[in-house]
C-alpha cells in the first residue's frame, strides 16, 4: 500500500522558516521521483520542487528558487522541503506527490493529504 503523509506546516511570520516532511510507506523514496506541490487560497496549483530518484537534477519553481530546498533521507524513507525567507504569497496547502509508471503504460499518481502553511504577521 502506497501512502504519503505530510507534516510540519503552521503559522509563521514573514521572513521565517518551516521544514515540511513527507513520510512515505509502501515504496522506497530512493526508487522514484518526488515532488512538492502547493495550492493557494485562490485555487492556483504550482509545482514547487522536484527531485529525481537518483537525486539529480533538482528543480525549483522560479518563485521559490534560492529560498526552498528539497531533500531526501533514504534511510528514513522521508522527503523534506526546507522553506526559508517565507513570504505571504507562500501561503498555501503543500502536498507531496509521486508518479509511478507501470509496464502497461499506466501512470499511477499518489498524493499526500496536504499540510497548511500560512505566512502572516
Amino acid at each position: 500500500q502506497v501512502q504519503l503523509v505530510e507534516s510540519g506546516g503552521g503559522l509563521v511570520q514573514p521572513g521565517g522558516s518551516l521544514r515540511l516532511s513527507c513520510a512515505a510507506s509502501g515504496f522506497s523514496v530512493s526508487s522514484l521521483n518526488m515532488n512538492w506541490w502547493r495550492q493557494t487560497p485562490g485555487g492556483d496549483r504550482e509545482l514547487v520542487a522536484h527531485i529525481t530518484d537518483s537525486g539529480v537534477p533538482v528543480i525549483y519553481a522560479d518563485s521559490v528558487k534560492g529560498r526552498f530546498t528539497i531533500s531526501r533521507d533514504n534511510a528514513k524513507n522521508m522527503v523534506y522541503l526546507q522553506m526559508n525567507s517565507l513570504k505571504p504569497e507562500d501561503t498555501a496547502v503543500y502536498r507531496c506527490n509521486t508518479n509511478v509508471p507501470h509496464s502497461d503504460g499506466y501512470v499511477a499518481e499518489y498524493w499526500g493529504q496536504g499540510t497548511q502553511v500560512t505566512v502572516s504577521s
